[in-house]
């Protein structure tokens, strides 16, 4: 009888302690630590593209990956909510959640990762203000560049410029705590940071400061498997291709199993029967001139490969003007010409991930020199199998280095 009755009081404290904390919670959001985890946020330097963020992201996410066994094993990445990037026409009013663009339970079987709404509905910050518990605002050493001195290290320092943290333009975010890391490193090197601290939110910012662990890796690799397209992206792809370019997964040899898990290591895809091409101009056309065509060029290019593959189909992604790629047509007159164009639902970065999926379908690809649009898509090649001759291709400028080839490891 003792014994039971220490038992219903111990669980009487715990429900009574429950409820002080959650009225703690509700009169004092920023006090409210009823979650047993700890979170790390990241922001990239604002004027990244959509595609080096997509590659930060794997950077942070095998951090978190390799914290999972680890003493540090309570913490969650959040995904950062994507705002309005420069190079985006059509605007967006508010943040657009991962979920948007990929599948959050495929991103979840390599990272323990959430979504920003998800972070909110654990600690219950929604509707009042939340303060990270600790901000570093990543930058490279000084001297660093200088002296040539590369070695790993990190330190924290006065702010070469004025942090502007931005906390993903959330009015109710913000932080009294911000310092300036000055680091070269791998990501997951921070981890010396969340050993020592008690916080509970730890917020990277300029997160593409920090370095791959290991570049190509096989956990490199179970990361960007994982970063499987959202179902409703791959159907409007699926319906392009297959009304416009004769293409679908089981006529291309281009099916895989549900599970990124599962995949194997194969050669086989052959793809649908067409040509397809990223041109990138813009700040390419302007600032990289010897490796990017101009217009004439790159028909002429196009020309020689559909020639050379026996083909008469070419899909075009491209940031080129309208009137640029009006030319592009016309010059291509004698063969069939597609682009997606979109439709006023779709976001910018819904489009272009659209146009990488009907390029990494293609029977063969022609991308651009160093673009981080053409590397995803010859990732995406890698995962569905596709010989390398048919995807480690460049248009050329001036030059014509060969492009470096990223095999696929398992």
């Amino acid at each position: 009888m003792p014994n039971r009755l220490i038992a219903n009081s111990l669980l009487f404290i715990i429900f009574l302690k429950t409820i002080l904390m959650n009225e703690v919670c509700e009169i004092n959001q920023n006090s409210c630590k009823i979650t047993k985890y700890r979170y790390i946020f990241y922001d990239v330097n604002p004027p990244e593209g959509f595609n080096l963020r997509r590659d930060v992201y794997m950077r942070f996410a095998i951090f978190a990956h390799k914290l999972k066994n680890t003493e540090l094993s309570n913490f969650k990445l959040v995904l950062p909510p994507w705002t309005n990037l420069y190079h985006w026409k059509k605007k967006v009013s508010t943040q657009i959640p991962w979920s948007h663009f990929f599948d959050l339970k495929s991103l979840k079987r390599f990272s323990p990762v959430i979504e920003m709404y998800e972070f909110f509905d654990e600690v219950n910050y929604k509707f009042t203000k939340t303060k990270i518990d600790e901000v570093y605002v990543l930058q490279h050493f000084r001297e660093m560049f200088q002296t040539g001195n590369f070695e790993d290290k990190m330190l924290i320092e006065d702010c070469i410029r004025k942090p502007k943290t931005n906390f993903y333009y959330y009015n109710n975010i913000t932080s009294d705590n911000i310092k300036c890391l000055s680091f070269h490193g791998y990501a997951s090197d921070l981890k010396k940071i969340l050993k020592p601290s008690n916080a509970q939110t730890i917020l990277f910012d300029h997160a593409e400061v920090a370095l791959h662990d290991r570049f190509g890796d096989n956990i490199y690799w179970k990361a960007r498997r994982s970063m499987r397209f959202s179902n409703e992206l791959k159907r409007f792809a699926a319906v392009f291709r297959s009304k416009y370019l004769n293409s679908s997964d089981l006529a291309d040899g281009t099916i895989l199993p549900d599970d990124w898990e599962a995949e194997t290591g194969k050669r086989t895809a052959k793809g649908g029967p067409y040509l397809s091409v990223h041109l990138r101009r813009r700040d390419f056309a302007i600032g990289r001139t010897k490796d990017v065509p101009n217009i004439e060029e790159a028909a002429s290019q196009i020309i020689e490969l559909l020639r050379k593959l026996n083909l008469n189909v070419v899909f075009i992604a491209t940031d080129a003007t309208i009137k640029e790629y009006e030319q592009l047509e016309r010059l291509l007159s004698d063969y069939k010409v597609h682009r997606f164009f979109g439709v006023e639902s779709l976001t910018d970065g819904a489009v272009a991930i659209i146009d990488q999926i009907i390029c990494s379908h293609a029977q063969y690809f022609v991308g651009t020199h160093e673009s981080t649009f053409t590397f995803r898509i010859q990732e995406e090649r890698e995962i569905m199998g596709f010989p390398e001759h048919t995807t480690f291709n460049r248009l050329c400028g001036d030059t014509c280095e060969k492009p470096s080839i990223w095999r696929i490891v398992y």
